[in-house]
């Protein structure tokens, strides 16, 4: 059982897709960063908000001594549109390599055309026609 494990690991496509894994995972953080850093704040300005804080409060909070609300109930609606920005970009861009990678990929070659003689339907008769000669 420890031998077929091993075998399934160490195929090549298992390891493709730990290592797509894993730099899907780093180029999140990437665009991640790029969201919250750019895009957010150039949408933020036509609300003249932080994108990320955007939010509907459906009840207010009480505000405590330090000034930290507590109690509030909230939609935050600019951080799920920060999330599907974020998605949008990766999408994109997986969409892109993507395609690049099919691009790069060899063509698929034709099949050989069937060998020239007779055809197997034309084989069979001869065959058919020999053994009734006996």
């Amino acid at each position: 059982m420890l031998k077929e494990f091993k075998d399934f690991a160490m195929k090549g496509n298992l390891i493709d897709i730990a290592v797509g894994f894993v730099m899907g995972a780093a180029f999140k953080e990437v665009v991640t960063s790029f969201t919250g850093g750019i895009v957010s704040p150039l949408i933020g300005l036509i609300f003249n908000a932080d994108f990320k804080d955007l939010k509907y409060v459906i009840n207010e909070g009480v505000a405590d001594e330090a000034g930290k609300i507590t109690g509030e109930v909230a939609v935050l609606y600019g951080d799920f549109l920060t999330n599907v920005i974020d998605f949008i970009i990766v999408a994109f861009v997986m969409f892109m390599i993507v395609k690049a990678v099919n691009k790069m990929k060899k063509k698929e070659e034709p099949a050989p055309e069937a060998p020239k003689g007779p055809s197997q339907e034309d084989l069979l008769v001869e065959i058919r026609d020999l053994l009734s000669k006996k």
